[in-house]
């Protein structure tokens, strides 16, 4: 590709496919391109930029809270560090990844980046033409057993700010059974996720411990869309749970629908990547996120010092990495006292989110588990993750992406066709 490449630059037939902000794009992209200046002398002291220049790939575009929540992060990183980033939206998860992550490599981006779990492939096909540009993937799974030194995964231990986030939704039905609006028995929980992925299952399991740290008669029922952003799909799931009698939803889904769901029939929602306050006034509670920036500043640093980036990177609550919104008005009183004691208990490694004490399987407490972190047939694919009485999710030595796929006991999954 690269020779075909260099042949029709001499012909002079390709200003347009090379020019980042001109590059061919799959259908439906949108693209947008920023120039700055250099921070070779900020607050970052003597670190120079100006050789630093990113190319971002998104999945949708910012109509979605997931995909806005990272275009959010690379603005912000740019801008403060003074680095020129291109940014792709609405790519699929195929080949349209490999074209476009080959577009940017050859329009000088020296660090490529793409933020869904479909694209990583892609990336690695691209990361092993361009080997002297650095390729990051979120989500992904696969960069310690790739191998390729300019490939690598980043993704935030996120399920403590879902726990955190689970308290709020424990506090708020502790409130209505207070209340008499119900029971302890029927303060069931409906979750709203994509598909039966490690990541939606360590998602939703680490809300319900939370939630049920503090409401310890707490339940349940999770149904699946099969899409990351599907707005009717959405909506309809979380109608099915509050049909069910579930009392306040929570989700792991990219769209308005849940949400808009729970507004519409006045029940109490937890979001995923943003507030939705200022649409569901009556009903939002918090929404835990993963904030990007600081990831985006680690790697583009690196690359400038001329430092390695780390195989697998998982950020934290300690990082900026692993944040909460502001509470909605909606929260139950004493919510933010409950979500900074934990936060600090969390930090201080006082609480573990998957303590084996707080949850059993099949009715017995986990003593030992071999989880599948690896991905590749050549490598031994299972590790003991039971360590000092928690499964250690996410953790240094396995890999950053979640492989937490257990469903405990108090969980109903109503389907699993994903």
């Amino acid at each position: 590709m690269k020779k075909i490449i260099s042949l029709l630059l001499t012909l002079g037939l390709v200003a347009s496919l090379c020019a980042c902000g001109g590059s061919k794009a799959p259908a439906n992209d949108s693209t947008d391109e920023k120039g700055a200046e250099s921070a070779s002398a900020g607050a970052e002291g003597a670190v120079d930029y100006s050789k630093v220049k990113i190319g971002f790939i998104c999945l949708h575009d910012e109509n979605s809270t997931y995909d806005l929540n990272f275009i959010n992060g690379a603005k912000e990183a740019c801008e403060k560090l003074g680095v020129e980033y291109v940014l792709k939206t609405n790519v699929p998860e195929g080949q349209e990844c490999y074209e476009t992550a080959a577009d940017l490599a050859d329009a000088g981006c020296t660090i490529v980046f793409a933020d869904s779990f479909g694209h990583e492939d892609f990336m690695i096909e691209a990361a092993k033409e361009y080997t002297d540009v650095e390729f990051c993937h979120a989500t992904g799974t696969k960069a310690h057993t790739e191998g390729l030194a300019n490939f690598h995964n980043a993704f935030a231990s996120i399920y403590e700010g879902r726990y955190l986030a689970g308290i709020a939704a424990g506090m708020k039905l502790n409130e209505m059974i207070e209340a008499g609006t119900i029971t302890a028995e029927e303060a069931k929980i409906g979750y709203v996720g994509a598909f039966t992925y490690a990541e939606v299952i360590s998602g939703y399991t680490s809300f319900f411990l939370g939630a049920r740290s503090v409401c310890p008669t707490a339940t349940m029922d999770v149904t699946f869309t099969g899409s990351w952003y599907d707005e009717t799909a959405e909506k309809e799931g979380a109608n099915k749970l509050i049909e069910g009698g579930c009392k306040l939803i929570s989700q792991h889904a990219d769209s308005m629908g849940a949400p808009t769901a729970c507004e519409n029939a006045g029940v109490p929602n937890v979001s995923y990547n943003g507030s939705t306050a200022s649409a569901c006034p009556n009903t939002f509670l918090v929404s835990s996120r993963i904030d990007w920036a600081p990831y985006f500043e680690y790697i583009m640093t690196c690359q400038a010092k001329g430092e390695a980036i780390a195989t697998d990177y998982t950020g934290n609550i300690a990082t900026g990495s692993v944040v909460l919104t502001d509470l909605g008005t909606a929260v139950a009183e004493g919510t933010k006292e409950a979500i900074e004691q934990a936060k600090a208990d969390l930090q201080s490694g006082k609480i573990q989110v998957f303590d084996t004490a707080a949850f059993t399987v099949d009715g017995k407490k986990l003593e030992s588990y071999m989880a599948d972190v690896d991905t590749d047939a050549n490598y031994e694919g299972d590790h003991e993750v039971i360590v000092d009485g928690h499964f250690a999710e996410s953790a240094e030595g396995f890999r950053s992406a979640p492989y937490f796929n257990l469903n405990i006991d108090g969980i109903t999954l109503l389907d699993q066709k994903f």
